[in-house]
């Protein structure tokens, strides 16, 4: 049997646990933006996605230009559409905000 002692502690764990992980779970809230992510983070996001073919998406898009939509990333040697599909929760294309001209 718990004293009520160990209740408090116990309770107080989880609350530490839970102010540790919350920003996590922000950041994780946020799909990431295949044509601004670094390399680094497309590796630390993508399933299946390591350093090599992080880089030879960040290779693909300085020599093409930016994403059109995330079933181009198939155009980067060795991403498949399984891999492209598995990941399609976790990244984005964002549009760039149009600029008015008259201003």
């Amino acid at each position: 049997m718990m004293t009520s002692i160990q209740y408090v502690r116990t309770f107080l764990r989880c609350v530490l646990v839970m102010l540790v992980l919350s920003p996590l779970a922000l950041f994780a809230a946020q799909p990431l933006d295949i044509n601004t992510a670094t390399a680094d983070q497309i590796a630390a996001v993508m399933s299946g996605v390591g350093d090599k073919k992080a880089h030879a998406i960040v290779a693909y898009r300085s020599e093409n230009g930016p994403f059109k939509s995330l079933d181009q990333l198939t155009e980067v040697k060795g991403l498949g559409d399984a891999l492209v599909e598995r990941n399609k929760a976790f990244i984005q294309i964002v549009e760039p905000p149009m600029v008015d001209a008259k201003e």
